[in-house]
């Protein structure tokens, strides 16, 4: 299974942009797939995970600005990000669990894309 991601770019602090990320291989639809980011000298957090189509988790610095989706006929999960800050500057790591048995995951990460938000 590999993992593209694209989306990330330069925006202005207020604006606003969309990350996707999309499956290929034996990827098992459904499975959670989300969106982790890595600051300047920070380590990774997480963003935001959908389990399903229903089963959603954002960290507590996006609530209300990110919302995730996804679309399981294309193996495709999208982050659109509003209200962006300077401090959301990072790159964002697309990431998917593969495993076919709830006891563990398959951890599978994309390339990363850099989001830059200028002040």
């Amino acid at each position: 299974v590999q993992l593209q991601a694209s989306g990330g770019g330069l925006v202005q602090a207020g604006g606003s942009l969309t990350l996707s990320c999309t499956a290929s291989g034996s990827f098992i639809s459904g499975n959670t797939m989300g969106w982790y980011r890595r600051a300047p000298g920070k380590e990774r957090e997480l963003v935001a995970t959908v389990f399903g189509t229903r089963n959603i988790r954002y960290s507590d610095s996006v609530k209300g600005r990110f919302a995730i989706s996804r679309d399981n006929a294309k193996n495709t999960v999208y982050l659109q990000m509003n209200s962006l800050k300077p401090e959301d500057t990072a790159v964002y790591y697309c990431y998917a669990d593969n495993s076919d048995d709830l006891r563990y995951t398959v951890d599978v990460w994309g390339q990363g894309t850099l989001v830059t938000v200028s002040s």
